[in-house]
């Protein structure tokens, strides 16, 4: 086992031991951090504690994390479109519809089998479900993620993202004129306390600011491109959605009345960080997808 050590700051004093673990260290999930108490591989002060435990300022946590367990995820040969490659890290452009790891449920498809099938040095650090990936995207969500293929790149990146340093912009169409050219937003997401399966700015989420800026008017939508600085779930769906302009397509937070597009039209389309082993800054930029570009034609020529 590897052991982290964590003393608790004043910002996340007072929270559940498992929301400010997952907030110091965003590749753990709360679920997962629960099992850990459980399994009693989590201290503080050297003490056992429960999952309803409210840290302290100056608590010292150490959490025996654990060795990743044999990968039980099926390779498949899924035509990944790989955009850069070497022995720490990977670059691999998802197209539109792809879920990025297995679940329960929804064991084949993913990136994860592809990336199985394409390569077996992967970083475990993530566990059986999830091997290299230190992001995500959504589903429907179409562009550019990294993928750690060993532990220190791992680390590495993760490192980057928690000192938000990793250049991420997204390309989305939105519903409605935002007059303005550019802006920002920074509100804090959590879960809905009205719909459990949705993400909304409350009181007590997690900082989460998106930078956005105006690319282009057409008639009643707005394409506008934005950069991640913090990488909550659904951070950009959400936070356009707050300020009365939610993404085109999105079956979870648009308007119903709204294209038919098979999903939010929203492309990670530029993705930059420094190399784990080089320290070499690297940007990367794909293309919109055809059926995004066919889509901003047809308003263009407004049909």
């Amino acid at each position: 086992m590897t052991v982290v050590t964590i003393t608790i700051e004043q910002e996340n004093a007072g929270e559940r031991i498992d929301k400010a673990l997952s907030t110091i260290q965003e590749e753990w999930s709360r679920s997962q951090i629960a099992a850990w108490i459980a399994d009693e591989i989590i201290k503080v002060n050297g003490e056992d504690v429960k999952a309803k435990y409210k840290v302290k300022e100056g608590d010292i946590i150490e959490v025996d994390v654990p060795e990743p367990e044999s990968l039980e995820v099926i390779p498949e040969n899924l035509d990944l479109e790989i955009i850069y490659e070497d022995k720490d890290v990977l670059v691999v452009n998802k197209p539109k519809g792809m879920v990025v790891h297995p679940a329960p449920g929804h064991m084949t498809g993913t990136l994860v089998n592809g990336l199985m099938h394409h390569c077996q040095d992967l970083s475990g650090i993530n566990g059986v479900l999830r091997p290299g990936i230190v992001h995500r995207i959504d589903k429907d969500t179409s562009g550019l993620l990294m993928v750690a293929k060993n532990d220190h790149a791992h680390h590495s990146l993760v490192d980057q993202l928690v000192k938000k340093t990793v250049t991420r912009k997204y390309t989305a169409l939105v519903h409605g004129h935002i007059a303005h050219d550019k802006g920002t937003i920074d509100a804090p997401i959590g879960r809905d306390p009205k719909d459990r399966q949705k993400q909304a700015v409350v009181d007590n989420g997690k900082h989460a600011v998106t930078h956005f800026t105006v690319m282009e008017r057409l008639g009643d939508f707005t394409l506008v491109e934005c950069r991640l600085e913090t990488g909550r779930t659904h951070q950009i769906r959400v936070h356009m959605n707050y300020i009365g302009y939610p993404l085109v397509g999105d079956p979870k937070y648009g308007p119903k009345k709204t294209i038919d597009f098979g999903g939010q039209v929203l492309h990670a389309g530029i993705l930059g960080f420094v190399h784990p082993a080089t320290e070499e800054y690297l940007e990367f930029e794909v293309p919109l997808p055809n059926d995004y570009v066919a889509l901003l034609e047809e308003l263009r020529q407004g049909k």
